[in-house]
Formats: structure tokens, sequence, C-alpha cells
């Protein structure tokens, strides 16, 4: 019952996340391109710096912990473990590990940047093209992981 609820929850969770991802790859990230450099990037910049909330943070870092909880779970209780496991190990290496190496590197380096400085509109291009080339594996993984989680339920 325990596994079942764990890997439940982190079926919710790793599909809400590849949502949110899935918005910025799908339209936020065109709009943002759309709107002169300076404005897109300040957007970007606040959007960077909003993001950091207890919601979103608790959501995306504890689908990984439900997610590895749901696997310790099976493992310990004889139940079925492939699709749980590989749900976790998808979600934490394609959803964190990209982030915290791929996205968040380019978010700090974009916060540093002068919106008004003559390099800024180069920058700001780059970023988008990368950025969101690296949400668009964010995306897949947290869908593909949810997708894990949800053959691994019962039924």
């Amino acid at each position: 019952m325990i596994t079942t609820l764990l890997t439940a929850i982190a079926c919710i969770g790793a599909a809400l996340i590849g949502g949110v991802f899935f918005a910025f790859s799908s339209f936020v990230m065109a709009a943002l391109g759309r709107l002169p450099p300076t404005q897109g990037m300040l957007a970007m910049q606040e959007i960077n710096r909003t993001v950091l909330n207890p919601g979103f943070l608790g959501t995306f870092i504890g689908t990984a912990a439900v997610g590895f909880a749901a696997s310790a779970s099976a493992f310990l209780s004889g139940l079925p473990l492939g699709w749980v496991l590989a749900g976790a190990s998808v979600y934490a290496i394609g959803s964190i590990v990209v982030t915290g190496t791929a996205n968040v590197p380019r978010n700090e380096r974009l916060a540093r940047i002068d919106a008004a400085t003559p390099h800024a509109d180069a920058e700001w291009r780059r970023y988008l093209q990368e950025w969101t080339r690296w949400n668009h594996v964010r995306t897949a993984a947290s869908l593909i992981a949810a997708a894990c989680f949800a053959l691994a339920l019962p039924g």
C-alpha cells in the first residue's frame, strides 16, 4: 500500500514538473524571445528569482525523494521494482541533474548580465537557444518518468 501511494505521488509530481517544463518549451520561451531583448532578458531574470519558492522547489526536489522512497519501499517489500526505479532514475538524472548542470549555470550567467550593456542582446539570444534545448531534455525526462511511475501502479 505504501509503495503504491509513494509511486502515485511521484507520478503526479513528475507529471506536474513535466507540465511546467513543457509550458516553457512550448510557449513561454518563444514569447520571451519575441519581446525586445532587454525586456525578454529582464522578464527571465525575474522568473529565475521567483521560481525559487517552497511550492516549486518542494515539488521539484520532493518528486525525486518520493520516487526513490517508492523504489526503496518496492525493494524492501518484494514488489516489482523495475518501473519505479526507472521512473526515479530518469527523473533524477533528466530533471534534477540536467537542471543543476545545464539550466542553473545559464540562469546564473544571465543574472550577472546587465540588460543595458552592448553585448546583452547576443547573450540573450544564446541563452534562449541553449536554455530551451536543455529544457526540452528536462521536459521529456519528467514526462517519461511520470509514465514509468504510472506503469508501476497496480491495475
